[in-house]
């Protein structure tokens, strides 16, 4: 079924009377997919049927959330050690900067090969991360905690190396690495039983989509691609944009693993002529509603940077209808410490939940008349008096569920017309972060 699927796919370039000899990067591609087997199996391709049903398309899952270290990150580590010991036998120790997948990657693989891995990461890291980078390394890796900001980190990380010759492994602009994550798309042609109409590739640094994309114009031409960043790390658009790579002022580090201002230097010879349509952005609380979707609905943790590509597909929906797509979840390294502010986000983006300052009446029942206009679904989640700002009058930090958006308009309207004054600051980021 597998050989069946892949003929299919460059059928339409045998047609043509394309050469069917694969290049270089498609030789090492498969390679590199070939020997990561020693490591870890295929991981799944996966029909969702929750997901098929809602757009009426046949979804897949590259689930790259159920890899040894639950993200495609060790995809890349492994291939560019590989390489690294082969040409270079001496070299014994790998250095990275990283609070997340990337250092997890390479604290496994350099386990595996029994060389040393020093793991340079901000002081600010969860303890979880630290834990599970340790856990996956055992007693070959040594972290470092160094710097409150990753810059200071990596810095450190790469002054480390000149001193002692240690081999600095990058997340995403090392051409090994990229070499590496193209094998999901060598295992996403081989396991999809009919050939994929869409791919939909989420994007950081570049590394992953960079790589699958180089791995796709030569076995799958006809495949079309979108590519997903996070509204507030929109890396690859603004470099598209600018004809030149940009570093973004500020970047929103909601998606963590996706979370880069500056795409890199290598993906970006890759991506440079993708069509600007093609990159979407997805609204990081919208992603919220997906990651609690699959969740609960599915079963399957996903970290915020994971979900983006399932998430994406609210923006194409009438373009992939009676199509097959197939969705890459990048990552499932999920602090569920976190969880609570995932319900939040995605609670205020469905407009399920508000906080507004009320101006409250300092006479007998004032509270109770608001009380009664709460109707039965209506829930405080936060109720705080902020100060007298009047002799008269009191204001009042209110947050309130509901089960339908719907409610609000009810309630503000009850409110209006009893002369109750209020202010909604769900979404004023400013005065939120000070009061909620």
């Amino acid at each position: 079924m597998a050989k069946r699927a892949l003929a299919l796919v460059l059928a339409p370039r045998v047609a043509a009377g394309q050469s069917c000899c694969m290049s270089d990067f498609t030789d090492t591609a498969l390679a590199a997919a070939s020997r990561m087997r020693t490591l870890f199996p295929e991981t799944p391709l996966q029909r969702n049927a929750h997901l098929s049903a809602i757009y009426a398309a046949d979804i897949w899952l590259k689930r790259e959330d159920l890899t040894p270290v639950r993200s495609y990150k060790i995809r890349g580590a492994f291939n560019a050690i590989r390489k690294v010991r082969a040409q270079a036998p001496e070299q014994d120790v790998f250095v990275c900067a990283s609070a997340g997948n990337h250092a997890q990657g390479v604290a496994y693989v350099c386990n595996h090969f029994g060389v040393r891995s020093v793991i340079f990461m901000p002081v600010t890291t969860p303890q979880q991360k630290v834990d599970k980078t340790r856990i996956f390394g055992g007693d070959s890796v040594e972290i470092r905690l160094v710097g409150d900001y990753f810059d200071d980190t990596l810095a450190s990380a790469q002054a480390y190396c000149s001193e002692t010759g240690g081999y600095f492994l990058a997340p995403f602009d090392d051409d090994d690495v990229i070499e590496g994550q193209a094998s999901v798309g060598v295992e996403i042609l081989t396991q999809c039983p009919t050939p994929p109409d869409l791919v939909i590739l989420p994007v950081g640094g570049g590394g992953l989509s960079s790589g699958v994309t180089r791995y796709f114009a030569t076995e799958a031409p006809n495949l079309k691609l979108r590519y997903v960043e996070p509204a507030g790390g929109q890396s690859l658009r603004a470099a598209l944009e600018a004809g030149e790579l940009v570093s973004l002022p500020m970047v929103d580090s909601f998606v963590d693993g996706a979370a880069v201002a500056r795409i890199g230097v290598k993906p970006f010879e890759v991506l440079q002529t993708v069509p600007k349509d093609d990159v979407l952005s997805v609204d990081e609380d919208r992603i919220c509603t997906t990651m609690l979707e699959m969740l609960n609905v599915e079963g399957v943790v996903l970290e915020p940077a994971g979900a983006m590509a399932i998430d994406a597909l609210k923006d194409i929906e009438d373009e992939i209808r009676g199509k097959t797509v197939v969705c890459v979840t990048s990552g499932g390294n999920f602090d569920f410490e976190r969880l609570p502010e995932v319900k939040e986000r995605a609670q205020r983006y469905l407009g399920l939940k508000k906080y507004f300052i009320l101006r409250m009446p300092q006479r007998p029942g004032a509270l109770k008349d608001f009380l009664m206009m709460l109707g039965p679904d209506d829930d405080i989640a936060r109720f705080e008096y902020l100060k007298k700002s009047a002799r008269n009058f009191g204001s009042v930090l209110i947050g309130l569920e509901t089960k339908s958006a719907h409610n609000f308009d009810v309630l503000f309207e009850k409110m209006r017309n009893d002369g109750f004054s209020y202010r909604d600051i769900t979404n004023d980021e400013t005065l939120s972060a000070f009061v909620v």
